[in-house]
């Protein structure tokens, strides 16, 4: 389950983004001890694509139709949680899986522009692929306790002298708000894609 909004729709997927994901499966029904190499795999499946006949593609395109009437009915009664955010707090680190993700993003995107995150298969990767994300994961997490820790030491001298005058113009945070805001929504999209891929894998064992 996302850390996030537990309630938060899925995002809309693309018929292309279906067909990698209907490949996927059957690749895994047939091979289901081996790996996948995420940059063949990818290149082997938009091959496959340009051959295919408009026929063919069409149940791709009716599957994209279909989810997303379903994205659009379902997002009319959807109501985002409201909170507060503390606009001096920590961000908190980024898992070996976002790591992941954030490296390989911006090459899905400009070869597979309908290439959803959710099909940067992660699960797939071995362990000594991991490897480099996990320490930089541990990094991070390791930063991130000593900022926290910091801001609380802060906190708690600032509760002992009273309140602060504020310092700056509101208008100088607002843009670095706003990006700050930003980057946590897809950081909780990408995790919320590695819970539902982890679901998926359970289903078909």
């Amino acid at each position: 389950m996302s850390k996030g909004d537990p309630n938060k729709l899925q995002g809309k997927m693309s018929f292309y983004a279906f067909f990698v994901k209907t490949c996927r499966k059957v690749h895994k029904k047939k091979h289901p001890d081996s790996l996948i190499n995420f940059a063949e795999f990818s290149k082997k499946c938009s091959e496959r694509w340009k051959t295919m006949s408009a026929k063919e593609k069409s149940k791709f395109e009716d599957m994209a139709k279909s989810a997303k009437a379903r994205y659009d009915r379902e997002m009319k009664n959807y109501v985002p949680p409201k909170g507060k955010k503390d606009p001096n707090a920590p961000k908190r680190p980024l898992s070996s899986f976002f790591l992941f993700c954030s490296e390989h993003h911006p090459k899905i995107k400009s070869e597979h522009p309908g290439l959803s995150i959710r099909d940067i298969m992660w699960s797939e990767q071995s362990a000594k692929d991991k490897q480099p994300y996990e320490q930089k994961a541990a990094k991070l997490k390791e930063t991130y306790k000593d900022i926290a820790a910091y801001h609380a030491r802060g906190k708690s001298e600032a509760g002992k002298k009273g309140p602060c005058r504020p310092t700056g113009s509101k208008k100088k945070n607002e843009p670095e708000d706003e990006e700050t805001e930003e980057e946590e929504e897809e950081d909780e999209d990408w995790e919320e894609e590695e819970d539902e891929d982890g679901e998926e894998e359970e289903d078909e064992e």
